[in-house]
């Protein structure tokens, strides 16, 4: 029988859009019991258990859903949320932060912190304190910015790397927990709302025409390797690229 989700509780920090929303419409697609999405902001959180429950409704499914608001880039915040939802089978992570790009010499450190928070630490909060069910798992995020840096990313890299390094480390100290991370290049979602949507367009627009595959992909084809982690057994500690082709972007 294939291995599904089914019966499973499902808590994606940074739930409420993007990959993040796309990995809990799946989890309960793929017949979890129980998903529950975090965000930062009460609206977003309505809205995205809002949409969940739609699709529970329209696919006559048997799974729940909630939705609670945190800031991840304060421990005790984070600490609270996971008092609050109790054991788990899985915790996704696709909280980013505010991410602002600037040239290096430009940049106020002060202001890039935020990231840090949410992406490392945050995650490191909340995978000291978690309960979790015999089989859980942990899938979090970082970015091909790792491997590919590009001017005014600085910093954005260097916060990849620890969350990267991370992944192998809390593979060994909470074993046999399974932790692993998704490494995602190019994803068109809510994350450019920064630029205009001309700019937006143009960008996928060059995106597209090289990348091997000629296509940029949206949340809902990302999801597909949070879901993979989540059910594989037989992977933990590992970073998982999903690239359209490795090329410079």
């Amino acid at each position: 029988m294939a291995n599904t989700l089914s019966g499973k509780k499902v808590l994606v920090v940074g739930g409420t859009s993007g990959m993040g929303f796309s990995t809990a419409k799946f989890s309960l697609l793929d017949h979890a019991a129980e998903v529950i999405v975090a965000s930062s902001t009460k609206e977003r959180v309505d809205s995205a258990v809002a949409r969940l429950e739609a699709l529970i409704s329209e696919h006559k499914l048997k799974g729940k859903v909630s939705g609670f608001v945190v800031d991840a880039m304060k421990p005790e915040a984070v600490k609270e949320l996971m008092a609050k939802v109790g054991e788990l089978d899985h915790l996704v992570w696709t909280a980013t932060g505010e991410i602002r790009f600037n040239t290096f010499k430009d940049v106020n450190l002060q202001e890039q912190r935020d990231m840090f928070d949410a992406r490392f630490w945050g995650l490191a909060t909340a995978a000291q304190v978690a309960k979790f069910r015999p089989g859980a798992s942990i899938t979090h995020t970082t970015g091909t910015i790792l491997h590919r840096p590009q001017p005014g990313w600085g910093l954005l890299c260097g916060g990849a790397g620890a969350v990267d390094a991370l992944t192998r480390g809390l593979a060994i100290d909470l074993a046999p927990v399974r932790v692993n991370c998704i490494c995602p290049g190019a994803v068109r979602t809510e994350l450019w709302r920064m630029l205009p949507q001309e700019m937006l367009d143009l960008r996928m627009e060059e995106l597209t025409k090289k990348l091997p595959v000629k296509h940029v992909a949206d949340g809902d084809e990302v999801a597909d390797a949070y879901l993979f982690c989540m059910k594989c057994r037989y992977v933990t500690g590992q970073t998982i690229v999903v690239d359209g082709g490795g090329v410079l972007v």
